[in-house]
């Protein structure tokens, strides 16, 4: 199967996508094209190819694409002609030998279709930078962590989540009660007040997001960088994809319908018991929630992902994720004992120290 390769329109270049400027970018002839510019092109392109291709031709192609979409691990460059191979997931990758970007046509279409996409807005570089910066602030990490190959490895990945939206009721009715204390002279006077309380309301959240993607084992990381911009969220073009890598959907909404369910009545129920003032004691006689619609995106979003084995620790890996809008960076940083421990005998030197200094003027 085919792979897509986003091409220069003036030099047949292979396009990247500059989160700097959101355009796109010819390494070649150093053209730099909007996605209104390429996407021009490709559909006169696509037109072009189409009328000089026999009806029966398009229908077999059409035909084989729609069989064999799902099941197909190897694709072919659309630069070099080098085979890829690819797990389920993969959607945007690179060549291993030209290096170029490519995208897999059938992993991004259908009902696979990215209807959302939230561009980068951080570029390598600065990622690197804010990375670096974000674990010099730490102590005790091993100085091999700040390698530049190490630093260099860092790499740009849209992963896939579900963006849901849902409307409906919450209520709560209980009783309140209140005790107040106070003195006058030797006297201790206590107050209780008692509250019938009865909060009702109709509720609509926007956005809330869940992951779309069974293998990624770091989702504990991945949610630290949260929250993503998703009101900057663009309808999808594949161009955005180019120079970055991608990965496509494998748990659908329905797998998830009912935790998002769950989580939007205990949203709307904390929003209002946050309208109660505080109570001594409270007793609920009905808190419940339901919705009424619940409606979902499929979206990419944009993370800058570092990996580092610690050859200290017997190759333990070390996962980092950085939101590719925000700069928001997750991990837990890797430890070099000798120099915690250097440090803590240093502190235990100075304190013996200052405790006999201190000894000595009190005897």
């Amino acid at each position: 199967m085919d792979a897509l390769t986003h091409k220069c329109p003036n030099c047949a270049g292979a396009l990247t996508f500059d989160p700097n400027d959101q355009k796109f970018h010819c390494p070649y002839c150093l053209s730099v094209f909007s996605e209104q510019e390429v996407s021009d092109f490709e559909q006169a392109q696509n037109a072009a190819q189409l009328k000089d291709t026999p009806t029966e031709e398009i229908d077999e192609q059409t035909e084989s694409h729609t069989e064999n979409e799902a099941s197909f691990d190897l694709y072919y460059c659309s630069s070099c002609g080098a085979e890829i191979a690819t797990d389920a997931t993969t959607a945007a990758t690179e060549c291993y030998f030209c290096q170029n970007p490519v995208i897999l046509k059938g992993r991004i279409s259908g009902q696979f279709l990215p209807e959302k996409i939230l561009p980068f807005k951080i570029d390598k570089k600065t990622a690197q930078t804010k990375f670096l910066d974000w674990a010099k602030s730490k102590w005790f990490v091993p100085k091999a962590f700040f390698n530049q190959q190490q630093v260099e490895n860092i790499k740009g990945v849209y992963f896939p989540y579900w963006l849901a939206h849902g409307r409906g009721r919450a209520e709560i009715k209980g009783t309140g009660t209140t005790i107040s204390v106070w003195h006058t002279d030797d006297i201790e006077y206590t107050e209780t007040k008692q509250y019938q309380i009865h909060r009702k309301a109709h509720f609509i959240y926007q956005n809330l997001i869940e992951n779309a993607l069974s293998k990624n084992t770091q989702q504990a990381m991945v949610e630290g960088v949260q929250p993503f911009p998703v009101n900057e969220a663009i309808d999808f073009h594949s161009q955005y994809l180019a120079g970055f890598f991608a990965e496509k959907r494998d748990i659908e909404f329905e797998n998830l319908q009912e935790k998002v369910r769950h989580k939007l009545v205990n949203y709307a129920l904390d929003d209002l018991e946050e309208t109660i003032a505080p109570m001594a004691t409270m007793t609920e006689d009905i808190k419940e929630g339901s919705v009424d619609e619940i409606t979902k995106e499929y979206v990419l979003l944009p993370l800058w992902l570092v990996t580092y084995r610690s050859k200290l620790q017997k190759n333990k890996v070390y996962y980092y994720a950085m939101n590719g809008v925000t700069g928001k960076v997750k991990g837990i940083l890797p430890l070099d004992y000798k120099k915690l421990g250097l440090c803590s005998l240093g502190i235990g030197i100075i304190v013996s120290i200052l405790l006999m200094i201190g000894g000595y003027f009190f005897i």
